[in-house]
């Protein structure tokens, strides 16, 4: 992965493991939402310090129940933390399953924007929201941008200060906090 600014959690140990660790990009993607952004994206940081290391083929391999007690330690790791533990399990055992226990070969390679689609499309817990908004930030962040896919992320491709992938500093994060709060007001979300 290409060393791009991401400073999402105001952490720099932390935002540097998101930029070197795609594991922990993927994870820290698939816990935003219901929480801040801060909180979902340090998340995959702290449950590196609790296994020990962070490890798609570790994470298959444990015990459900087991990955839920990690994520239910204090401070939790998420506001839903049983729910998240189990698709925190299913996404690495997809990983392990399909691309050999290497986050970074979902994306790594690809030309076509309509393949990483499909990849991030079925991961669990990615949604078609979180697909396009995760093809940005490996576009806008990562410096990974297959053919076409403005078009695929739209309209989270845009400049429009919208969402994480727009995030490429504490200023940005500001903007990005204070564009969704008034979208919120006006009863519309970030990708209206």
């Amino acid at each position: 992965m290409a060393t791009r600014s991401f400073p999402v959690t105001g952490d720099p140990d932390v935002d540097r493991l998101l930029v070197a660790d795609p594991l922990a990009l993927l994870i820290g993607m698939l816990l935003d939402q219901q929480v801040p952004m801060e909180w979902a994206f340090r998340a995959p940081y702290t449950l590196r310090t609790r296994l020990g290391g962070l490890d798609a083929s570790a994470i298959a391999a444990m015990d459900p129940a087991e990955l839920e007690a990690v994520f239910r330690e204090k401070p939790a790791l998420h506001r839903y933390p049983a729910a998240m533990a189990k698709r925190t399990h299913a996404l690495c055992a997809v990983i392990v399953e399909e691309y050999g226990g290497d986050a970074a070969r979902i994306w790594r390679g690809v030309r076509d924007a309509g393949v990483l689609w499909d990849r991030l499309r079925a991961l669990p817990g990615f949604g078609e929201e979180k697909a396009r908004i995760f093809m940005a930030l490996l576009a806008k962040r990562m410096g990974r941008k297959p053919a076409g896919w403005e078009e695929l992320a739209k309209p989270f491709s845009d400049e429009q200060p919208r969402s994480v992938a727009d995030i490429d500093s504490r200023e940005s994060f500001a903007r990005v906090r204070a564009w969704k709060q008034a979208q919120k007001a006006m009863g519309k979300g970030k990708a209206d």
